[in-house]
């Protein structure tokens, strides 16, 4: 009789802690569009503007950059929902964006250890795209 005492106890605390399992508290609330707003574009172009890959894309590592190209992927598309029919010059300014994260992982540039082209050329593609587009969302998008 005293093993079965253990084993219920154990099983009894097992079955309390598993009940517990599903009560991790509230859900998390989506921002509620608030990433789609040119404000919220304006911060994640402030963010990604500090990265030295596009402050110095000339005597960055390529290799080092991938992390950063990743984080560029989607802001060619937003850019473009952004900037709608309104702004036509973001829209082309997106392409180019696109074009120089296109050239980098075309040319598999997040495997190559020293600067030079066609990496070289891609990442400063990228930034200077990437400055253009931060100049007119901070003055057309945000400022309307």
């Amino acid at each position: 009789m005293r093993t079965w005492k253990p084993l219920l106890a154990l099983g009894a605390l097992a079955l309390v802690l598993a009940g517990c399992s599903n009560e991790a508290g509230p859900t998390p609330k989506g921002g509620g569009g608030q990433a789609d707003t040119p404000y919220a574009l304006s911060i994640k172009l402030n963010a990604l503007t500090a990265d030295p890959c596009f402050r110095e894309p000339a005597g960055s590592t390529p290799r080092g950059c991938g992390k950063y190209v990743t984080e560029l992927g989607s802001t060619p598309g937003v850019v473009r929902e952004q900037a709608g029919t309104k702004h036509p010059d973001l829209v082309a300014l997106s392409g180019d964006l696109d074009k120089g994260i296109g050239a980098y992982r075309d040319n598999r540039c997040d495997t190559v250890a020293e600067p030079g082209d066609p990496c070289t050329a891609a990442l400063t593609t990228i930034a200077d795209s990437l400055r253009s587009i931060k100049h007119l969302v901070d003055t057309q998008l945000v400022a309307s």
